[in-house]
């Protein structure tokens, strides 16, 4: 059965970022509510929003100390009550970030289970010391220690992520009420749904030492447990199934296997994952560690992916990816002609797809020279750990350069104005400085540009059954050239592909129905870094 959800464009704000509305150099609601009428021109109806919960920051937002309220740098409730209803009355949904793996350390429920506070000590992971150290083994997600010591009560606190980060204790049943009343507190608002941050790692199901490996020890105990599925499905039953809502899970380390078990249609727990195994192969063990992008290895990924799950929750980068353009195109004299191919790829896959803020004008990584431009935490401990190990520093600025998360953080480019446009005041991290030439203002009214190439395919995906419910068929995943075929009822459309800078021959002809190179027939060739259609 087809869901309004299989049939929508998301577009992923980081709020942040976005715009900022009263020159404090933080977007925020406001900024938002008045960008809608770009948004709905896009194409697109369904915004991701990345947190806007009242939050100490130090994980921008992601670790938060308040579900129920509004960090004031974006705005207030009621603000955000308006950007529902604005959004609502554009055709645009809201689904907003669920993160209940960890709270901030500054969250009531933590500071009175750190106080030992007897209703809420068990909200988290508390646990003594082993030998002096940690209780256990384990490693994080930011590098280090997973368990950060308590001075005032000599106890030790799991967190998977930053030492603010502490991890929720699902053994007592208590927290998992919380959640749900949380996600009925939104739902009830009118958000039509929940990305579900880290959502197959909240379970733990022991707390034992982790096996020997180079990174993350003990993720056995914690990966895609039993007791992680049978959460979801009690989220699903009393909460989400009784509202016109869906839900996406970022999963991590997941196989196509291990994903159909989280968004199976006869699982009852989500409704589709956001996979990283295409995101990885440009990578060796952990991102930090790149190699060489090779087009074929990539395009075997995402192969695999649409061939193995019924549906997928399609997407190239986010607010934790450097951005695609540099990172599988060309962001120098093709950047124009691989931002149009790379949103090609995206719009034709089966799935729905998820365009990042600035990815519909091609914006590339940052033009940092420092790390005193870095504001993103995960790299700073990254950083830090290579200083440790007297990692050269020309190899460790590399690490950040290519990987940092801040590379998708940088404001959105609006116009020629200073910063981009994106505040009247100092921004909270610096604009990239391409924006006089990477900008909506002036991509906005020509047809050729990379952000009129994503509203003819976004136009083109709506009008097409075969592009929104079409099956997958790869026909040729070359080192350079990957084509597909997509069929509905028997109408057949062919995507082609070509990541490279040289022109390539195709043993294909026909009458084309869009590419980024403004042809209207296939001629046995494809151009550098040319997406076509044909059909």
């Amino acid at each position: 059965m087809d869901r309004w959800w299989q049939d929508a464009v998301v577009y992923q704000i980081y709020p942040r970022s976005f715009k900022d509305s009263n020159g404090d150099g933080i977007g925020d609601i406001p900024g938002i509510i008045s960008k809608l009428d770009y948004i709905k021109d896009l194409g697109v109806n369904v915004i991701w929003l990345s947190p806007v919960y009242k939050s100490p920051n130090d994980d921008n937002g992601y670790d938060i100390s308040d579900y129920r309220d509004i960090n004031p740098e974006f705005g207030t409730m009621e603000d955000m009550e308006r950007l529902i209803a604005e959004a609502g009355r554009r055709g645009i949904r809201i689904i907003m970030d669920l993160v209940i793996n960890h709270t901030s350390d500054e969250h009531p429920w933590f500071v009175k289970s750190r106080q030992g506070h007897p209703e809420y000590r068990d909200y988290y992971y508390w646990r003594k010391g082993k030998n002096g150290g940690p209780p256990n083994n384990w490693t994080g997600f930011f590098g280090g220690s997973a368990w950060e010591k308590d001075e005032q009560t000599g106890e030790w606190y799991l967190h998977l992520f930053s030492k603010k980060q502490p991890d929720l204790n699902y053994h007592n049943p208590r927290v998992l009420e919380e959640v749900k009343d949380i996600m009925r507190f939104w739902l009830d608002k009118g958000i039509a749904g929940f990305r579900c941050d880290v959502i197959n790692i909240i379970y733990k199901t022991s707390l034992e030492d982790g096996k020997s490996r180079l990174i993350l020890k003990g993720i056995e105990h914690y990966l895609s447990q039993e007791g992680n599925h049978k959460i979801l499905r009690t989220l699903r039953e009393e909460v989400l199934s009784k509202y016109d809502c869906f839900t996406v899970g970022e999963t991590v380390f997941v196989t196509p296997s291990m994903a159909r078990d989280l968004c199976g249609a006869d699982r009852g727990e989500l409704d589709m994952v956001f996979s990283f195994e295409h995101m990885e192969t440009d990578q060796f063990i952990v991102k930090w560690f790149k190699r060489r992008f090779r087009p074929k290895r990539f395009f075997r990924v995402i192969s695999k992916w649409q061939r193995e799950l019924d549906w997928n929750a399609n997407y190239l980068e986010n607010h934790d990816q450097p951005r695609s353009v540099s990172r599988f195109g060309d962001d120098g004299r093709f950047w124009e002609k691989s931002a149009k191919m790379l949103a090609m790829l995206l719009l034709t896959l089966r799935g729905t797809p998820y365009i990042y803020q600035g990815q519909e004008i091609g914006m590339t990584n940052f033009d940092f020279v420092s790390m005193q431009d870095i504001r993103d935490v995960e790299s700073h401990n990254i950083y830090k750990i290579a200083c440790d190990l007297h990692f050269p520093k020309w190899f460790r600025w590399s690490l950040i350069k290519r990987t940092s998360r801040d590379n998708a953080r940088t404001p959105m480019q609006w116009d020629t104005g200073e910063h981009g446009g994106f505040t009247d005041g100092s921004p909270w991290i610096n604009a990239n400085h391409n924006y006089t030439r990477i900008n909506v203002a002036d991509q906005k009214n020509d047809p050729n540009s990379v952000l009129s190439f994503y509203k003819d395919l976004i136009r083109l995906r709506s009008a097409s059954p075969v592009l929104r419910k079409g099956t997958f068929k790869p026909l040729k995943i070359g080192r350079k050239v990957f084509i597909y075929e997509r069929e509905y009822l028997g109408r057949k459309l062919k995507v082609i592909l070509n990541f490279s800078p040289r022109t390539r021959k195709i043993d294909m002809q026909g009458n084309v129905l869009i590419s980024n190179y403004k042809r209207g027939v296939l001629d046995g060739k494809i151009y550098p870094w040319e997406g076509v259609i044909i059909g």
